[in-house]
């Protein structure tokens, strides 16, 4: 730990709920403005009016402790001269050196995240239940995050056991003698209340205080959270409005003398370039950037100073105006630990709050343009490179529970002849999606295991690339267990289900309708479905009905058909509501167990496994 700068071990300490502080709050609000706390030795000079807090920030970290491989280990960079280039990035050992050089000459400064930092993770993390990336983000001075929608993946009281410690129920302590000892940084999910007593499962908010600078945390999930987790991860809890919970615990800081707030949103927005230095505030602020998070953010209450977002693992550093019509920053950090968000924010020891420039009226943008406000506060996000030094702490933890993982997670399972594409793809139709797929079908095809005719894979369960560079000592083309969990870790159980025609024809139409229309998600398809996808025309008639075929022929609306999917998609996840009214259910093997069945079956180190052709899906752009 000497490599950790002791930035605030006293501000972790005070780092409680606020209403638990209001006392302390009164007594620290009735002192002279002088006696606030100074620089050592300087007792006789009053405190400057303001004050810089650094606020660092990153979101969905997804237990990515080792640099992510492929393309899901990149971010986007535009250069001078226009052309885009892939970055290395991301890991723990970086993303600390980075978040450590940057607290440097910062007194006050906080490190927070936008939910996801576990769920979905690569076999290291995942094999443990997520400790290994708790340990981490603790050792790395995470002050506070909101939670993700995967924070509930395990459900409810999974969740409490990251935040308060406790071995595993089932596996209990990995570490003989180590009990494990949860996290030292407040999970804030003020939306998300139980069913039975109606309050939030974890704190709504918390305080961070330092010589008299108080800024208030409010955390909260995307509402939709439920359509996008297991039905098991979220039983017994209820999702509220992101905006309208926001502004009520904004207004419950404010009455205690909080004035300085940043909500910490785990729902995000799509900005018009993928390049991490794009200005999404061109031409005018906010411009570049659309999805959910811009009509979250013109509905918060301008109390709220900064809104920190994740969920679609974009990048972005927008104004978004408030609804008074001040600037407000909304911020995105990527995933994986590939970028973090440095934004400096001005405290007036006064106003107590934080200072935002008024945005000026449209009549004078000329002008504007040519003496710009000062950006206030100012944000920027930065590339965790990996040609810094690693932290020696991070590089320690990552090898003691990859001894542990070891045994399982270098067994080799396949081989592939060169990447297989999944999360780095941005086409509708994915190599690695047509694979898994196939592998679903041919391990539930027989008809003692349900007697599947097509397959369906939801796109966001493909959580990274097959490549074909070794990672660690297998050799390249070798796809170990470990490379094949970080693909598919939810370890979600198959489930062969009954269709009528109509019904599949419908499911697909939800992909690109409802509410997929905005954002559509297209369902992986195994070998012998084919149509054509037009996305000049709108909402479901985007799926060419008269298209559609299974093995050659077509549809037959009134026919039953045997699908196999995901417990995830036969619970209607995803808008999928047609997939959700299956009949005669059968339970296969995992979705993990089935994928490197096939790898085993139709792979050699003599006759790897070519990347399937994507001609499936015919796209009309």
């Amino acid at each position: 730990m000497s490599a950790t700068p002791q930035k605030n071990r006293a501000s972790r300490r005070v780092l409680a709920a606020a209403a638990g502080l209001a006392t302390v709050g009164a007594l620290v609000a009735a002192m002279p403005a002088g006696a606030h706390g100074h620089g050592k030795g300087h007792g006789h000079h009053p405190p400057a009016r303001t004050v810089d807090v650094q606020l660092l920030s990153f979101n969905d970290l997804h237990g990515n402790l080792e640099p992510p491989a492929g393309s899901a280990g990149t971010v986007n960079e535009t250069q001078a001269d226009g052309t885009v280039k892939a970055v290395p990035a991301g890991g723990v050992e970086y993303l600390a050196s980075s978040l450590r050089t940057a607290r440097k000459g910062h007194p006050y400064s906080i490190t927070a995240a936008g939910g996801d930092m576990v769920g979905a993770s690569p076999l290291l993390s995942g094999l443990f239940h997520d400790e290994p990336t708790i340990e981490a983000l603790n050792q790395i001075d995470l002050d506070v995050t909101s939670v993700g929608n995967h924070e509930f993946d395990e459900g409810a009281t999974e969740l409490a056991r990251l935040q308060n410690g406790g071995c595993h129920p089932v596996e209990g302590c990995y570490e003989q003698g180590k009990k494990f000892k949860g996290a030292d940084f407040p999970y804030l999910a003020a939306n998300v209340t139980d069913e039975k007593t109606g309050k939030p499962i974890l704190k709504p908010y918390t305080v961070w205080k330092k010589n008299g600078v108080k800024i208030g945390f409010i955390g909260v999930t995307l509402e939709g959270t439920p359509n996008i987790v297991t039905a098991n991860g979220v039983k017994g809890l209820k999702f509220h409005d992101e905006i309208e919970t926001v502004n009520k615990y904004a207004k419950e800081l404010d009455r205690q003398g909080v004035k300085s707030i940043v909500a910490l949103i785990h729902e995000g927005g799509a900005p018009a370039s993928s390049s991490y230095n794009y200005d999404c505030d061109s031409p005018g602020a906010g411009d570049g950037i659309s999805g959910p998070i811009t009509d979250i953010a013109k509905g918060i209450s301008p109390k709220v100073d900064a809104l920190v977002t994740g969920h679609t693992h974009q990048a972005y550093v927008c104004t978004i105006p408030d609804p008074a019509g001040n600037p407000r920053l909304v911020t995105s950090a990527a995933s994986f630990g590939k970028l973090y968000t440095d934004t400096t924010l001005t405290y007036d020891r006064r106003t107590k709050d934080i200072v935002r420039t008024a945005v000026k009226g449209s009549g004078t943008a000329q002008s504007s343009k040519h003496h710009p406000a000062p950006a206030n506060p100012v944000s920027a996000n930065h590339v965790v490179t990996r040609d810094q030094a690693k932290a020696t702490d991070m590089t320690a933890l990552i090898a003691r529970w990859n001894t542990l993982a070891a045994p399982i997670a270098n067994r080799p399972q396949g081989f592939i002849s060169a990447d297989i594409n999944g999360r780095g793809s941005t086409a509708p139709e994915k190599p690695l999606g047509n694979l898994i797929a196939d592998a679903q079908l041919e391990g539930l095809a027989p008809a003692d295991k349900g007697g599947a005719v097509v397959a369906f894979m939801n796109p966001g369960g493909i959580r990274a690339d097959l490549v074909y560079k070794a990672t660690g000592s297998e050799g390249d083309g070798v796809v170990t267990y470990g490379e094949s969990f970080t693909v598919q870790p939810f370890t979600n159980m198959m489930n062969v289900v009954d269709l009528t025609g109509a019904q599949l024809v419908t499911a697909l139409q939800q992909q690109v309708s409802g509410s997929n229309e905005a954002s559509p998600k297209i369902l992986q398809v195994s070998r012998g479905l084919t149509y054509t996808l037009d996305m000049t025309k709108s909402g479901a008639d985007r799926v060419v009905a008269d298209t559609i075929k299974l093995n050659g022929e077509a549809i037959d609306p009134a026919k039953s058909y045997r699908v196999a999917m995901n417990e995830f998609l036969a619970g209607g996840g995803d808008g999928f509501a047609a997939l959700g009214a299956g009949t005669n259910k059968l339970v296969g093997a995992s979705d993990l167990d089935l994928f490197n069945a096939y790898l085993a079956a139709h792979s050699t180190a003599a006759a790897p496994l070519a990347p399937p052709a994507t001609d499936r899906i015919t796209v009309v752009q």
